[in-house]
């Protein structure tokens, strides 16, 4: 109890040493927390957008089968499912329809799909919010695509996705099958891919291997395989913006380590007054690692709650075109809050553990000289 009550006597001490010189230290505060802002704004976005990602990809299925002819992405034929679902393990096999289709007077390339089931009839499609957002001039009502033949072919848009699927479902039109074919010039009896369902995730390398032993022009691509690259693309991304943000980093660094590591002349003669009235240099190191730990947790708890609000209410504006990309159709951010606890921790280390244990250099130096010689100079 006794050394509690110390430490705490040391804080208020340290508190009131602090608010005698606000101006200098307010500023070092706003600038290390600016730095703590930055970095932990885009752990917070990267973070979100893969746990978006794993949550979009945890409906898709456990496989997808593509053909390949000279390494490129080909057409399957209807007798490819027949084979897939004789396999052992395999529950369920759907042939899917999607494509891009360009948007010259856009800009912009939109992700066509006609899903199985298709709920409207022919020539009516379904949009997606960033569809609708860039789309230009549709002729009555109708929205104009040029079909593999050459002539046109107009859709009503008769539903329009929500707006909080963005992420997914920004560039996204959907279609009947009919009109798909009719667009893109797709034969009957073919299609894009196969969606292919393992219930038993146990099974699935095997399932993989015989799919390609009974298919070798196929590629089978795992949930799991694209989870790691989403996962991959954010990462990559995120690293980009911090490198971007190094130079602002590094400069605070040098500010903090030339603040931290040299007393000013005014703490100097306060160490000494602090040594003649009978502190030793455990008292004196105390005090100012409790400033150190007091600037920087501070610091720290600003930048982070600057963070938050930044990326998960104002939709991380600083760098959000950096980190979705830069196409026409970049979804608008609405991120659910995703943090993890270990990213924390680390960034806590990298910013509050350093710096309080650099004020202990220059203190150390001042507590172990005669006080009437700290004093004077």
């Amino acid at each position: 109890m006794r050394w509690l009550a110390r430490q705490r006597a040391f804080l208020d001490f340290t508190l009131l040493s602090l608010w005698r010189r606000k101006g200098k230290n307010a500023a070092l505060i706003l600038a290390y927390a600016l730095v703590v802002f930055l970095v932990a704004s885009v752990m917070f976005a990267v973070r979100a957008l893969r746990t978006e990602a794993a949550n979009v990809l945890a409906g898709t299925p456990e496989l997808i089968v593509q053909r390949m002819l000279a390494g490129r992405h080909e057409t399957v034929p209807e007798s490819y499912v027949a084979t897939v679902k004789a396999i052992r393990g395999v529950s369920r096999v759907t042939p899917r329809l999607w494509g891009y289709y360009f948007n010259r007077a856009a800009g912009a390339t939109y992700t066509v799909m006609a899903p199985a089931g298709f709920a409207h009839g022919h020539g009516e499609i379904v949009v997606g919010p960033g569809v609708a957002r860039t789309w230009l001039s549709p002729v009555d009502g109708q929205y104009l695509f040029r079909t593999v033949a050459g002539d046109s072919a107009g859709f009503v848009p008769v539903e329009a996705l929500p707006e909080d699927t963005e992420l997914v479902s920004g560039d996204l039109i959907l279609m009947s099958g009919a009109d798909f074919r009719r667009v893109f010039g797709l034969p009957e009896g073919f299609y894009t891919d196969l969606a292919v369902s393992v219930p038993n995730e146990r099974e699935l390398e095997t399932v993989t291997e015989k799919i390609q032993r009974a298919l070798p022009d196929t590629r089978p691509i795992q949930r799991r395989e694209l989870l790691r690259t989403y996962a991959a693309v954010f990462d990559w991304r995120g690293g980009y913006v911090i490198v971007l943000l190094s130079g602002a980093g590094l400069a605070f660094f040098i500010f903090a380590w030339d603040r931290a590591t040299g007393l000013s002349a005014e703490e100097r003669r306060e160490i000494g007054v602090l040594k003649a009235l009978g502190w030793d240099t455990a008292d004196v190191l105390s005090m100012k690692l409790w400033e150190g730990l007091t600037i920087s947790l501070t610091a720290f708890l600003l930048g982070l709650i600057a963070a938050y609000v930044h990326v998960f209410l104002a939709g991380a504006g600083l760098f959000a075109q950096a980190l979705k990309g830069w196409s026409v159709l970049a979804p608008r951010l609405d991120l659910t809050p995703a943090i993890d606890p270990t990213e924390l921790l680390s960034l806590f280390f990298l910013t509050v553990a350093p710096y309080a244990v650099i004020t202990l250099i220059p203190a150390w130096r001042a507590a172990t000289t005669d006080p009437d010689a700290v004093m004077r100079g």
